[in-house]
């Protein structure tokens, strides 16, 4: 067994849309290939089952390597609450758990994104060591959620994702 601790990231953002239009982003394959750890440029995988027991893959290809994300969906309240698991299993077995909230507003709505992340622990760490990795996995994956939702903004509000590559 590999020992572990947590940290939780939060983060908040406004969409110009109705509540149902982002809650089906998360949930429709055509629209996650283009978002969701991938681009529809390096999409290799799409793969999706949206029912509480379903599971869902991407597989992303990026400087000449296949990225695995996997997970299992755990409740589906369209259009207010998604949660679900979240792995990358090249990397390790542990499993994250992600929970979608969105509250319609007058001109759109509000989505509470909560990840509570998993950090493995590498034998001999110090509680530095500990709190060290814990900062290193909560900001880099806050970075890489906020790339991403930045990308599904543009994806509902206009239609379209301005591809970087």
């Amino acid at each position: 067994m590999v020992n572990t601790s947590t940290t939780e990231l939060k983060m908040t953002r406004y969409f110009h849309v109705n509540a149902d239009k982002l809650f089906d982003a998360w949930l429709n394959s055509e629209m996650i290939k283009k978002w969701l750890f991938t681009l529809e440029t390096t999409n290799k995988v799409t793969k999706n089952e949206p029912h509480v027991g379903g599971t869902w893959e991407i597989v992303d290809h990026r400087g000449g390597k296949d990225y695995r994300a996997i997970g299992e969906y755990l409740e589906i309240d369209p259009p207010t609450k998604l949660v679900f698991t979240f792995r990358m299993p090249q990397f390790n077995d542990l499993e994250d758990r992600i929970t979608v909230e969105i509250k319609p507003h007058e001109k759109g709505c509000e989505m509470t994104f909560t990840q509570v992340i998993i950090v493995p622990h590498e034998e001999g760490w110090t509680s530095e060591d500990i709190k060290k990795a814990l900062t290193e996995y909560h900001d880099g994956s806050e970075q890489g959620w906020d790339l991403m939702f930045e990308g599904l903004k543009q994806l509902v509000e206009t239609g379209k994702l301005n591809d970087p590559s």
